[in-house]
């Protein structure tokens, strides 16, 4: 409540931090509720960098910024969901359609042939872990995407050197929310979600099915007895709709003078796949403190998770693909009961190549874990009272998990094995990440006109695994069935940065990194990793002050990172690794345990990325048209990969080394538009698109990888110079003057009348060279409306489910006691063999591009419908619209192979979120 003396005809100007002002002229009302509006320029002027914070309009490097008021809708269980097509460059792909499923995430294209792609992500202050502990489907199911106030991504080398050796891939920062000093303000936000299972693939009917099999050249009596009356649809019967629901209250406020923010969160949800379910509850705690008079700040974060996880038995969806149809679900006369199952005359059990039953493996299997996880940290800035300039900063957290968790197969689920007796295996994780950083901040202008900050720190960061497993099956052989690894490296680090800018027009960055790796070899632990970027900030020259140009800044930029996330430690040293109980060396009449040691390389180093980027940032018509430009030139040497080596020269015939040179170049562009601004009605447009060509430069060793289902250690993917990571390697597809393909017809590429391993080419590969997001926001009065939609153009995918179960004499083995169901792609191709250069067909690569509506979400907001009370509905569907030609089930494939992927759902959530 507030009162104020005015007069009719006086205007009455309201303002907040953060909020674009309001004027009202008095008209003799007695009451006045106004309701402003965020500032977007405000609200994203400051940005969040690494050991520090910097204005927007002093950045030098490319970072974009991310809030709480652009993050996607929706039903988001993940921090990365947040920012999913609203960054250029930025790819974010989930692994499946799985609840809280893990997601890859890509800036710029591969960095990588054997360590990590992903970039690094920092919470708080605290880089996180690439990887995770078992039984966790994501790493970043630690925050409560609800907790989260923006995200900063960090993308060329200039911003991301101060990181050195783990920004090599980029850096995505995460910033959470913070308390205030004012009275207390609570938010609860509920929602329910349906998860509707929409996609099946395309595999024969019953009726199908029975043509095909009695029409086979193969069938017998035998066989035909095999057909039953039955009409299943297999996977309808592992696929389910399933609900979900989300709960979250926070209180944001002040209390003892200490400003704080306390949030507790829950979040249930069922999976399409029967039994498939994730729980998580989150509870996390902010203070941020002030002493002796501002000069000291401390800031303390706090938050926990308790994950629960019953993941539901993935097998299933292969078998489903290809159990068949004929064969009714449940057999009350089966040895198996209730469960209908294949049984060999002979042995009286299920057949050694025939598939379990796949709603026996759902209901038999019970794989379950849970997972706690804390992550904390103190900050301690005091900016000292002798010397105000310098300010000086302490950061100490902890990042610690622990899982427990254990598969369970039943003794009652069909099986080959006349012994079986079920099984079990369990484990436990833990995982230990520990930081101390300590830097100085010097700031200081000089006569209004030059501005110095200086950041010189060290940081101190170590990981600690402790693994534990127990195998019941192991047991029972004889066999080694416990297994321990414990493991630790350490990242020891300097680092420094250097801003200088003239009048707010001439910027100058200049940042090193130096960090040793305890992953390598003493010699080569050290890399030194330097960057310097440049801007000019055109709009405020005075030739450009009174024009329509908000902002127009240049920037350029050059740095070195590196990399060697993702390797395993101690590969420097000489590890031996025991032998199995069943391969025990005999002396006498006695056996004994042997070790032999594992492949050595005394000479890894670094991978080494140099990026030069050039950037452009603009705003016009007071902030109505806003945008940025970026030309990128990433290089990277020293790649890690396997290579062989001569004979008797090492423990093994391959070992990693540092053997190739990567090249990443491409343009990034985005605008965002406001073609309606009034008080009523807004509509805001963002679009970004990005192009990107990936290729190797130097690689003396093709490796082969993209290991397929179908054969025996098929790979149709190679890495190989001159042309880009991941490269389909197939053979060359003859068709018939139809279209239709010409089985075990190709071209001989190379002339000399036999088909080989010499006749495959690349054949296009699974990135996009075009990724683009487009997102529109509509607002009228207390409507709101959300639109989010993706574009990916260029990538191509194998298409693994139809490439291993298309042929037709799949549909009776050869040990005629059971029957398999095959793709309805056999159906176009006619193709009967299972071979080799069959399943190597280009025919199978398929051009994956697509456009997805990914999110639509319509919000009223009831505003004080209850006193001091605002009141928002909200309805929205994710997952709305695939358009493709892709014939699998989903164009989004993670490293471009379909086969059993679980399908994403089409979610509709209804949910309200209050304040108060």
């Amino acid at each position: 409540n507030y009162q104020i003396e005015v007069k009719n005809g006086d205007i009455i100007v309201f303002t907040y931090v953060g909020y674009q002002a309001k004027e009202i002229t008095y008209n003799g009302q007695s009451t006045l509720n106004i309701q402003l509006l965020e500032d977007t320029a405000q609200l994203d002027e400051i940005v969040i960098i690494g050991y520090g914070s910097v204005r927007k309009e002093d950045l030098t490097g490319t970072a974009d910024l991310v809030t709480t008021k652009d993050f996607n809708q929706g039903p988001v269980l993940s921090a990365q969901q947040l920012i999913s097509g609203k960054v250029a460059g930025v790819s974010v792909t989930s692994g499946s359609g799985a609840p809280g499923e893990g997601q890859n995430i890509l800036i710029r294209g591969n960095g990588s042939l054997s360590l990590t792609s992903n970039p690094l992500i920092v919470v708080d202050g605290i880089p996180l872990d690439n990887g995770g502990v078992g039984g966790s489907r994501n790493p970043l199911n630690l925050i409560n995407p609800n907790d989260i106030e923006s995200m900063v991504i960090l993308k060329d080398a200039s911003a991301t050197s101060i990181y050195g050796s783990r920004g090599a891939n980029g850096v995505i920062m995460i910033t959470t929310k913070k308390g205030k000093d004012s009275e207390f303000k609570f938010n609860v936000n509920s929602s329910t979600t349906f998860h509707s299972s929409v996609d099946r693939v395309d595999v024969l009917n019953a009726d199908q099915f029975r043509d095909v099999v009695t029409s086979h050249p193969n069938a017998d009596a035998t066989t035909l007895a095999l057909l039953r009356d039955a009409n299943t649809n297999w996977q309808d019967e592992i696929y389910t709709d399933a609900f979900g629901k989300d709960h979250s209250i926070s209180a944001l406020g002040s209390a003892f003078s200490i400003p704080m923010r306390l949030s507790l969160g829950h979040s249930d949800h069922d999976g399409n796949l029967k039994r498939d379910n994730f729980k998580r509850t989150t509870g996390s705690i902010n203070l941020s403190p002030k002493f002796l008079d501002d000069h000291l700040k401390v800031e303390l974060n706090a938050r926990g998770v308790y994950t629960e996880n019953f993941f539901a038995n993935r097998d299933a969806i292969g078998a489903a693909n290809g159990y068949a149809p004929t064969e009714p679900v449940y057999d009350a006369s089966s040895i198996y009961a209730p469960y209908s199952t294949w049984i060999d005359q002979a042995t009286g059990i299920r057949p050694s190549l025939g598939t379990t039953n796949p709603v026996a493996q759902l209901d038999l299997t019970a794989d379950t874990a849970e997972v706690r996880r804390l992550n904390a940290n103190a900050k301690v800035d005091y900016k000292l009272h002798f010397f105000p300039d310098l300010n000086a900063t302490v950061n100490v957290g902890i990042d610690k998990s622990n899982s427990h968790g254990r598969t369970i197969t039943s003794e009652f689920i069909p099986t080959s094995d006349p012994t079986w007796n079920g099984s079990t295996y369990k484990y436990t994780n833990e995982s230990t990440n520990k930081l101390f950083d300590a830097y100085l901040t010097y700031g200081k202008t000089i006569n209004d006109l030059h501005n110095i900050n200086v950041v010189a720190g060290y940081s101190y960061q170590s990981f600690e695994y402790n693994n534990y497993s127990y195998d019941s099956e192991n047991e029972e052989d004889g066999n080694d069935y416990e297994f321990i690894d414990k493991s630790k490296n350490v990242l020891l680090s300097y680092f420094g940065r250097f801003n200088y800018d003239y009048d707010g027009k001439y910027l100058v960055t200049a940042t090193l990194r130096a960090d040793a790796s305890s992953l390598l070899n003493p010699n080569d632990r050290w890399g030194y990793f330097p960057s310097v970027a440049v801007a000019w900030n055109m709009h405020k020259e005075h030739f450009l002050e009174d024009s329509f140009l908000n902002e127009l800044k240049l920037r350029v930029g050059y740095g070195e990172v590196g990399n060697v996330n993702g390797l395993d430690p101690y590969q420097f040293l000489t590890r031996y690794t025991g032998s199995q109980s069943d391969a025990n060396y005999q002396f006498g009449n006695s056996y004994y345990q042997t070790y032999r040691p594992d492949p050595i390389n005394e000479n890894l180093k670094w991978e080494i990325g140099n990026t030069f980027n050039v950037g452009l940032d603009f705003s016009l018509l007071d902030g109505r048209v806003s945008g940025s430009a970026n030309a990128y030139l990433k290089k990277t040497k020293d790649l890690i990969a396997f290579a062989s080596v001569d004979p008797f020269t090492n423990f093994g015939s391959r070992i990693n080394k540092n053997i190739g040179d990567m090249e990443n170049k491409g343009i990034e562009f985005a605008i965002n538009v406001v073609p309606v601004r009034t008080d009523d009605f807004q509509w805001s447009i963002n679009y970004n698109i990005a192009f990107n060509d990936n290729k190797i430069t130097r690689l003396p060793f093709d490796q082969e990888v993209g290991g397929i289902s179908g054969g025996v250690g098929n790979n149709v993917q190679l890495h190989t110079e001159g042309e880009a990571p991941y490269s389909f390697n197939v053979f060359q597809q003859i068709y018939d003057t139809n279209g239709k393909p010409i089985e075990g017809a190709f071209v001989d590429r190379n002339g000399d009348n036999v088909i080989n391993d010499a006749d495959k080419y690349l054949y296009h590969d699974p990135y996009a060279d075009v990724i683009m997001g487009l997102n529109t926001n509509l607002n009228y009065k207390n409507w709101d409306l959300a639109i989010v939609t993706r574009a990916n153009i260029g990538n191509y995918a194998y298409n693994n489910v139809a490439s291993g179960n298309s042929y037709l004499n799949g549909v009776i083995p050869t040990t005629n006691n059971f029957l398999w169901n095959i793709h309805s792609d056999y159906l176009e191709t006619g193709f009967l063999n299972q071979t080799d250069e069959n399943f190597l067909s280009s025919h199978w690569i398929e051009e994956a591009s697509f456009f997805k509506v990914d999110n639509i979400t319509l919000g009223y907001t009831l505003g004080k419908a209850i006193k001091d009370t605002n009141i928002r509905l909200y309805g929205s569907v994710q997952n709305v619209l695939t358009v493709t030609d892709y014939n699998g089930l989903d164009p989004e494939i993670t490293g471009g192979i379909d086969n059993s992927f679980y399908p994403r759902p089409r979610s509709f959530v209804l949910g309200v979120n209050l304040d108060f």
